[in-house]
């Protein structure tokens, strides 16, 4: 396959690769490098995913994206390399649960001689409804979609007869209706228990934090969020909660922690749609002179090595992104073999964490 921008042929290299070797290749800094991969610092989301494509062209080899294929399994009975093609408008190195759910799932895919291309889906390649450029049809025999959250885009993929499978999808208000296997981690019981604990333990003034409508599953804990509420009589005050669309810097610190102070009262407790909104919201809530979880409680969702890092420890939600990753490779792979059947959409139990953050709450 030729080599190119897009697409990523992701091989063995036999000599050891360096973060300097990445950084001399993009005419960057190591520093710059070594930021990216430990998620510190600033890097900007083109910088850090040229980084990432970078690093599976050249096979870093602490890369977690890198398959260990054979050359004999890495090939079909007619002698044609066979791929799964991931298409995700956001490189996997920009998330844990991604990583981990990608690591897992090449590595059972491999077991039937396929490997993982990976093409980082552009604007342009979603409003004109194409392919990416170099990307090869016939070579490809199924496609797993992370971190794609355009519906047209998605239907767009539903219709060239290609074995597709949806990790998360899109939010649509009425039925989204894919015509695909969709893979989901469970979020509205996990979520609703979680904070039924803060209710019964007097904490009944939650607000919810992140964009409600940024994909499913953060729909599906709002929902969660809202039920919960309304169990026990709880009034969702829409002005109490941080929901501003998903453009929105969460991440610049004071940005969300005035933010915060414009909420009509400071709530007991945080549910933040994810660990990296908590993360965001400790800080925040640090710079004002809020304390967790003397002053207030923070939950947070995922279970991001971040969330035991940072104090206090957050309290979460765990996603088995690992065994994700072996039910998302037998989901496809199934399709591949009897793609006739009908259409499934699968949950993956999760599991609370309770830390720090909720200090009593057990």
């Amino acid at each position: 396959m030729a080599k190119n921008e897009y697409a990523i042929t992701i091989n063995i290299m036999k000599n050891k690769i360096t973060l300097q070797d990445i950084a001399d290749a993009l005419g960057i800094s190591r520093n710059t490098v070594s930021r990216a991969f430990n998620n510190t610092g600033t890097v900007s989301e083109l910088t850090r995913n040229k980084i990432f494509q970078k690093a599976a062209e050249m096979g870093y080899k602490q890369f977690p994206i890198l398959p260990q294929l054979s050359e004999t399994s890495s090939k079909v009975k007619s002698g044609v390399v066979n791929e799964i093609a991931l298409f995700t408008q956001s490189f996997p190195g920009n998330s844990h649960f991604g990583i981990k759910l990608l690591d897992a799932f090449q590595k059972k895919i491999g077991e039937f001689g396929y490997k993982l291309s990976v093409y980082i889906i552009r604007d342009f390649e979603i409003e004109q409804l194409c392919f990416p450029i170099n990307f090869n049809q016939e070579h490809t025999s199924g496609i797993i979609c992370l971190e794609l959250f355009s519906e047209s885009y998605s239907n767009f993929l539903c219709k060239q007869n290609l074995p597709t499978l949806f990790v998360d999808t899109v939010f649509n208000h009425n039925d989204l209706n894919l015509q695909a296997d969709l893979l989901y981690m469970e979020n509205q019981t996990s979520v609703y228990l979680m904070l039924k604990e803060l209710i019964n333990n007097g904490y009944r003034n939650i607000s919810f934090v992140g964009d409600r409508f940024h994909c499913q599953s953060f729909y599906e804990r709002w929902k969660a969020y809202c039920a919960v509420m309304t169990d026990h009589n709880i009034a969702i005050n829409l002005d109490n909660n941080i929901l501003d669309d998903d453009s929105s810097p969460y991440g610049d610190v004071n940005w969300l922690s005035k933010r915060i102070k414009t909420l009509p009262v400071i709530p007991s407790a945080f549910f933040c749609a994810n660990d990296y909104l908590a993360i965001s919201t400790i800080k925040a809530l640090k710079c004002i002179n809020i304390s967790v979880p003397d002053d207030v409680l923070i939950c947070g969702f995922d279970d991001a090595p971040e969330s035991i890092v940072i104090e206090p420890t957050i309290t979460t939600v765990r996603i088995p992104s690992d065994y994700m990753g072996y039910i998302a490779a037998d989901l496809l792979m199934s399709r591949i073999s009897q793609p006739n059947m009908p259409y499934r959409t699968t949950y993956v139990k999760t599991n609370i964490i309770y830390r720090e953050s909720t200090k009593r709450i057990k």
